[in-house]
This record gives C-alpha cells, sequence and structure tokens, in this order.
C-alpha cells in the first residue's frame, strides 16, 4: 500500500513518495493499477508474489479506509501489511524498513492504525527531509522537492524496490538487512537480528 494524495496538484509533492513507490513497481512488474470504487483505490495484483497492490484515492487522513475494506474482504492480517510512505526524520535518499512502532504525526499512519486497531503493519520509509521547523512541517509535505531532493528520493525508492521481492517471499528479515546495509557493507542494523517474518505476504 502506498500512501499519497490523489489528484494532479499532489501527484509531484513530497507526501507521495509511497505513490511514487508503488507505481513504479507496477510499471516495473507490468502491472496496470485500475480504479475500483468498491475499495476507493487504485488496485492491481502482483501474481507471482500473491500480493495486492493499492493506492487510496481518499485523502491522506482517510488512507485506512481502503486497506481495511480490502484487508477484511481478503482476510489479511495487519502483519502481512506493507505500508509505504513517506518520512520526515530521513533525509532524501533514505529508505528504511520496520515492524510496527509509532505514527510520528503522519495523518495517512494515523488513519490506518485507528482502523486496524493495530501498529503491527510493515513500514517502507522513504525519506524527505525535515525543513527544520516542525510547525512548517504540514505544508513542506505537500510541496514540490528540489530537483536534487527528487533525485534523492528516486534513488531511495530504487533502493527500496530491490528488496521488496525479499518482502514479498516473506523474507522481511533478509530485506531489511539488504536495505540497511547495501550502503554499509557488513554492517547489522541494530534490532534486526530478532524480527521473525510473519507467515503470508505483506
Amino acid at each position: 500500500m502506498g500512501l499519497g494524495n490523489p489528484g494532479r496538484e499532489h501527484e509531484r509533492t513530497r507526501h507521495n513518495a509511497g505513490f511514487w513507490l508503488v507505481e513504479r513497481f507496477a510499471v516495473s512488474c507490468g502491472i496496470t493499477l485500475r480504479q475500483d470504487k468498491k475499495y476507493q483505490a487504485l488496485v492491481g495484483r502482483h501474481a507471482p508474489g500473491g500480493a495486492w497492490l493499492l493506492l487510496p484515492q481518499t485523502f491522506m487522513n482517510e488512507s485506512g479506509r481502503a486497506v481495511l475494506m480490502l484487508a477484511g474482504f481478503f482476510r489479511i492480517a495487519p502483519e502481512e501489511i506493507l505500508v509505504v510512505h513517506d518520512e520526515l526524520d530521513f533525509a532524501p535518499g533514505v529508505a528504511k524498513l520496520k515492524q510496527g512502532g509509532g505514527i510520528a504525526g503522519h495523518n495517512g499512519l494515523r488513519d490506518i492504525s485507528q482502523r486496524l486497531a493495530s501498529h503491527e503493519y510493515w513500514r517502507m520509509r522513504i525519506g524527505i527531509g525535515h525543513p527544520g521547523d516542525p510547525a512548517a512541517g504540514a505544508d513542506y509535505v505537500l510541496q514540490k522537492p528540489s530537483p536534487e531532493d527528487r533525485a534523492a528520493i528516486d534513488g531511495a525508492i530504487d533502493k527500496a524496490i530491490d528488496v521488496l521481492p525479499l518482502c514479498l517471499s516473506g523474507d522481511l528479515q533478509g530485506a531489511m538487512l539488504k536495505l540497511h546495509t547495501q550502503d554499509k557493507p557488513g554492517e547489522q542494523p541494530a534490532g534486526s537480528a530478532p524480527l521473525a517474518p510473519p507467515a503470508g505476504k505483506p
């Protein structure tokens, strides 16, 4: 599931980094994302991995509606869901994978957590940088990144897509290790060793 806001006025803004990743992955796999009114989302199926690709077409603060409807219909547990979203606390060029945790003020994550009644879904966090002033965050995410930042964000998306086959196979630990250490060979990210991949496919 990628997070973003629908509409042409939002498609190039930082808040749509989750959309960018899922859209690029879909193109690379030859998957067509089609409008599904039942789920209020663009939906596609990754046939080899059996995973659904989902881009909610509600606004960010109602992102959980689509994932709750699809997860409820197909009986998908929170631990089998991977949410891709923009991350203010990471510089452009950084991508990190984790399971659970807080929402850090992200309205999309807040709605998903409330509707699923769980924080235990997986998150692929794509760094977009921080404006420096916490009060400026809401405006910052709705602006377009500079060309340099967009290039760095695209690089992070490429690195994240590179580990998605591991995610789809259920090897979340392997995906996290590869993503977090590819720039620092031999270094294991803190807290990654005890992680066990959930049953099924996120």
